[in-house]
């Protein structure tokens, strides 16, 4: 019986299965880097806004504290979008004819609020109480990032479950006294953890597993 196969064909079948499995390997690595890039999670990405407004030179040069704008940010799991009137406290005497601020002067006579391009926008399955992280001892930067020198609001982070995930597991590395929590510049003393499991009892923080639990999240 004559041969079917040539000789040449395992090594064809040897290249087609160890390609196959390489061309995979790597499709999954472009599948996670994918994932994880800033184009997917939209993080340091400038979103066009109707104001100019600069976190650097409010928060950074003026020292403007973060509740004065978001005032609702000890007490409710929405930081609150400040009112016009906020702006005009300050804007109708400084800068008033800027035409920068002509969407504000605008938005104070008409009564229609400004309506800002949200950059922290989680997904609706997932649930996040302001409230709840600042009163246990999670500082805005340790979310936001130095909001104090962005000209342009960004998000820092990815904002995703592994993320969230990261500080649930080892809440100790982040947390801060609740007098810290609004400070731009505080940082870690280098017994941090020592502070951090410290704090763990003194805020009554729960325990690593119902922090990860799929519930605490997902409601």
């Amino acid at each position: 019986m004559s041969q079917t196969f040539y000789p040449s064909t395992n090594t064809i079948s040897r290249f087609t299965v160890f390609g196959s499995v390489f061309f995979l390997t790597f499709l999954a690595w472009i599948g996670g880097t994918l994932i994880y890039s800033d184009y997917s999670t939209s993080a340091h990405v400038t979103h066009e806004q109707p104001v100019q407004f600069s976190h650097e030179h409010h928060v950074g040069g003026l020292g403007i504290d973060c509740r004065y704008c978001h005032t609702s940010v000890e007490e409710s799991s929405f930081a609150g979008i400040p009112p016009t009137q906020t702006c005009m406290n300050c804007h109708s005497q400084i800068w008033a004819n800027s035409p920068y601020l002509e969407p504000v002067r605008k938005s104070w006579q008409t009564g229609k609020p400004i309506v800002w391009a949200r950059v922290h926008n989680l997904q609706d399955f997932a649930y996040f109480n302001h409230s709840i992280h600042v009163n246990k001892g999670v500082g805005c930067v340790s979310c936001h990032g130095r909001v104090d020198q962005m000209p342009l609001l960004v998000q820092e982070h990815s904002l995703l479950m592994s993320w969230c995930l990261d500080c649930h597991r080892h809440p100790e590395r982040v947390l801060r006294p609740r007098e810290a929590v609004f400070s731009m510049d505080w940082q870690p003393p280098t017994d941090q953890l020592t502070l951090g499991r410290q704090l763990i009892k003194d805020y009554h923080i729960r325990s690593v597993e119902e922090l990860t639990s799929c519930d605490t999240c997902h409601r």
